[in-house]
């Protein structure tokens, strides 16, 4: 057999797997009871708490990420090497671990101080915010700064011969050039907030309609042998994830036509 036919299959393999995978859903499916369960009120606000604690994440990460992207692919530093290995963080460590570092921090000295004079983070709709932050800024950082590992210095160098300084060039040159990419870093870092788990349950608990996320209200809906309820809000969170999905491909393939 050929490693064209061997490589084939495997692929081939991947997109059966995770197919039987979802099918499976549909044998606890109820048409009865599933309007009823997407609809509701509980339904309804672990969707908007989800889809708004990710918006205010991403912002707040799009913040950090862009100008530390840029410079880790422009710059040498003090210490870039130990920035670039610490984005990688969230990825080596499980999102529970992640939050169970936040939720010990918030009971240290800084931590309790920050809670009794700044803001309470633990079991509230701040703390769902702050675990989807933690979780997906290393993941913001390394996709931006791969746009503009793609985008050659000349360019800026160009734009400098012509009279523009440094932070011109980057307005002018290398922010327009890289904005496919971090386009495409914010839909792809939103969908992975607005299926966070991990972090979320450990720092902000699973309050129902106070802090119950659509993954914390699967979690639930479980718990209590819900499993039609559960499949609803699977349901959910898979079509949120294909349609990210597709909306970056659209973006990368817009953005190699016109490379091409």
């Amino acid at each position: 057999m050929s490693i064209k036919k061997i490589s084939i299959s495997f692929a081939v393999f991947t997109l059966i797997f995770y197919l039987t995978l979802i099918s499976s859903l549909f044998s606890f499916f109820s048409k009865d009871r599933f309007f009823e369960i997407l609809f509701s009120e509980r339904t309804m606000f672990s969707i908007q708490l989800s889809m708004t604690a990710a918006f205010v994440a991403v912002m707040l990460s799009f913040i950090i990420a862009l100008p530390a992207a840029y410079a880790l692919s422009r710059y040498d530093f003090v210490g870039k090497k130990f920035v670039d290995l610490i984005l990688e963080l969230p990825m080596i460590v499980s999102p529970a671990a992640l939050g169970a570092i936040l939720l010990l921090f918030f009971y240290n000295t800084i931590g309790t101080w920050i809670q009794g004079h700044i803001q309470q983070f633990v079991f509230t709709f701040y703390g769902v915010i702050l675990a989807q932050f933690t979780t997906i800024l290393g993941v913001t950082i390394r996709m931006i700064k791969t746009g503009f590992d793609d985008i050659p210095p000349r360019y800026e160098n160009t734009a400098r011969t012509l009279g523009a300084n440094s932070f011109q060039a980057f307005l002018s040159v290398s922010l327009p050039l890289c904005s496919r990419s971090i386009l495409s870093a914010l839909i792809f870092a939103w969908a992975k907030a607005v299926g966070e788990f991990g972090a979320t349950i450990m720092l902000a608990g699973t309050m129902a309609m106070r802090t119950e996320t659509l993954p914390i209200a699967i979690f639930m809906r479980l718990s209590v042998a819900d499993i039609e309820g559960a499949v609803v809000l699977i349901t959910i969170l898979l079509a949120i994830g294909l349609l990210v999905l597709f909306i970056v491909r659209q973006i990368i393939g817009g953005k190699s036509s016109a490379s091409n």
